[in-house]
């Protein structure tokens, strides 16, 4: 904000009839902890007040509302530890919500003004302590257990809210013509209707406006380039890069907005290679996309409608030779993909609404909530991998889209096989891919008889393995019968008795199956070795440390 807009909003404050629990005023008092704790009571009331704003004003007396000035310089002070001050506020905060510091001349005398935004969806601590105000006092919100409920339960949506320096002058209008045409796509029987409305009355039908008011779901989506500072501190940036095989960085590119233009522009830089070394005999095509276009924009969308703008962070789309790596802020408010793909049926709750209604209504999004399961069934219908959801970061959802096909070709006869549920094509997905999957998961995949092994060391079903061309594979993977390794041992012995344990290591461990860990394969060769002396066929003429193993009185002729 410039000076005049700063003077304006002050004039607003003073003309108060006294503080608020939004509304804080100091003459020259400043002790960085209880600083901190302001911004914390301050963001906390203003969110369940509703407010869009909490103010902590210096050089303005309380109850009198006289301007006094200050020589508080925030940016020249500093907090504990010697850091700068802004900065040791931010760290404390949690989650950082965001402030900005205006100090600036007003009637006359330097005053600052902290300009505090509202917690969203859960208090705001100050280093571990969440605060509140009680009528015009600072307390711990512990004390008001009440308070803390409401605040985890109400969600401010932060894309519906109007950005009061915003016009229409803002929006881009090579946005606004397109927004129109995939309005028209969308609803075609207001098509007509909708081509007579003025630039006005179309923003409010496509809810992208609120009675002419420009929301910040709008900046995101049809906002000039320039118009990116008005939603400050959120950042609105979607980071292209390329890496190569050793991860190195090879090329970049940013885009802000408008959202509704650039998103193909981030596409076209993504490299969406024909993969033509495909396996013959199966049902793959000679050449395939690494990619399904749809595939992308929809997880790419996602990552927008999604994005908790609150944490100030960038969506970022990662290219490396075999794979997308999709990335937004914010926490999976579903919890589970599964949940998602379960219960095949809209969300009862979105991180930004209002934003996502808006994406729908221009044909950016299918329908909320639906896209991640077609996602899904789109890889399943390629016969690629399905999509890798990492959601092991709380604020952070990352999805990676593989871009070939890998080396065990099981799953893709699995996902030949139109009746196979889509959470069974999961679970096998799982462990095609070497992840974990619980013992549930895995008495499901034994009793569909898709799977054999000892779990957790789980490989595909024989049978598939043939239909899939893995005999070999399957073979090495489940290794040979017990019997099979003993008769080695004995034959070893017969022939060169004495023999150590490092000679029938050297002999065995290589045949075992190659699920195996080294140190499970090593166990396996203790296991038969104690089988054969129980048995009598061989006998330790060394030492328990180290064993010379000779014929036993029992060794079969």
């Amino acid at each position: 904000m410039n000076t005049a807009e700063l003077t304006a909003l002050l004039d607003r404050l003073c003309a108060e009839p006294r503080e608020t629990e939004w509304l804080e005023f100091k003459a020259n008092r400043y002790e960085p902890q209880v600083l901190g704790e302001y911004l914390s009571a301050l963001a906390n009331s203003a969110c369940l007040l509703g407010r869009p704003r909490g103010y902590l004003a210096f050089g303005i007396e309380d109850g009198s509302h006289a301007v006094v000035g200050t020589t508080f310089d925030p940016h020249a002070e500093k907090g504990k530890g010697e850091q700068l001050l802004p900065l040791w506020l931010s760290l404390g905060l949690r989650p950082n919500v965001g402030f900005e510091i205006h100090p600036f001349t007003y009637q006359g005398e330097r005053v600052v003004l902290f300009e505090v935004h509202p917690a969203f969806d859960r208090p705001v601590e100050f280093y571990g302590t969440a605060y509140v105000r009680d009528g015009t006092s600072k307390t711990e919100l512990s004390k008001y257990p009440e308070k803390a409920r409401t605040i985890w339960n109400r969600r401010v949506d932060w894309s519906a809210q109007v950005c009061e320096q915003a016009s229409l002058n803002d929006l881009e209008p090579q946005a606004i013509v397109k927004a129109r045409r995939e309005f028209a796509t969308k609803f075609p029987a207001q098509a007509a209707a909708a081509a007579g409305w003025d630039d006005a009355t179309f923003l409010n039908k496509a809810k992208l406006t609120i009675r002419g008011g420009v929301t910040y779901a709008a900046l995101l989506l049809l906002g000039k380039p320039e118009a990116s500072t008005l939603l400050a501190p959120a950042v609105a940036r979607i980071s292209w890069l390329l890496k190569n095989e050793r991860n190195e960085d090879l090329d970049y590119e940013h885009f802000g907005p408008p959202f509704l233009l650039n998103v193909d522009k981030v596409l076209a830089r993504i490299r969406n290679l024909t993969v033509r070394e495909l396996p013959g005999g199966t049902l793959f095509p000679v050449e395939l996309t690494q990619y399904d276009p749809w595939v992308i924009r929809e997880a790419l969308h996602n990552c927008i409608a999604h994005q908790d703008y609150g944490l100030r962070g960038r969506v970022q789309v990662v290219e490396t030779p075999d794979a997308l790596l999709l990335t937004n802020v914010g926490g999976f408010l579903p919890g589970r993909v599964e949940t998602v793909i379960e219960q095949d049926a809209p969300l009862e709750i979105y991180r930004n609404p209002f934003l996502a209604e808006a994406m729908v209504n221009l044909n950016m999004i299918d329908t909320q909530g639906g896209g991640i399961k077609r996602m899904f069934m789109k890889q399943r219908e390629r016969f690629f991998p399905m999509p890798d959801y990492d959601l092991s970061q709380p604020e952070r959802v990352m999805v990676k889209l593989r871009g070939r096909i890998l080396d065990e070709r099981y799953t893709r006869v699995l996902m030949s096989q139109s009746g196979l549920e889509l959470g069974l094509i999961m679970l096998l997905d799982k462990v095609q891919k070497g992840a974990r999957i619980s013992a549930d998961e895995s008495r499901r995949l034994k009793a569909a008889k898709l799977v054999e092994g000892r779990y957790p060391k789980l490989m595909v079903a024989g049978p598939l393995a043939a239909l899939a061309g893995q005999k070999a594979q399957h073979i090495r993977n489940r290794g040979l019968d017990s019997r099979y390794y003993r008769d080695m041992i004995v034959e070893l012995v017969r022939e060169h008795q004495p023999v150590s344990r490092e000679d029938i290591d050297r002999l065995l461990v290589d045949k075992l199956p190659e699920l195996l860990t080294q140190d499970q394969k090593l166990n396996r060769v203790h296991n038969l070795l104690r089988h054969l002396v129980k048995a009598g066929a061989i006998v330790n003429s060394g030492s328990r440390r180290w064993p010379r193993w000779v014929l036993g009185p029992k060794a079969p002729g």
